[in-house]
């Protein structure tokens, strides 16, 4: 057998046995099942409506959050630029007319 497949199946059993190890305390399990749900539904969610970035560009001087790339966006608007809120209205239209 090669050297690598070898290698290979050692670190396979040898996760196997530390995520073992870490699973036997009931809470650490309960962490993994509350990340495991956590980032299913960011996955499941991801596609379904429009994404939290769209909806900020399309609004930005109504969003909660105030970091940097908002800020800077808000300003444009307050300047006169309205391509991101025509793209967003015309994408947030089509969306619409596909439902």
């Amino acid at each position: 057998m090669k050297k690598r497949y070898i290698v290979s199946a050692v670190g396979a059993a040898g996760a196997t046995a530390a995520t073992g190890y870490f699973m036997k305390n009931k809470d650490n399990r309960e962490k993994v099942k509350e990340k495991v749900k956590t980032a299913t539904n960011k996955v499941k969610n991801y596609g379904n409506g429009l994404s939290k970035t769209f909806e900020d560009a399309g609004k930005p001087d109504q969003s909660s959050e105030k970091d940097l790339a908002q800020l800077e966006n808000a300003k444009m608007v307050s300047e006169g630029s309205q391509f991101g809120v025509q793209y967003y209205n015309e994408n947030k239209e089509e969306m619409e007319n596909e439902k």
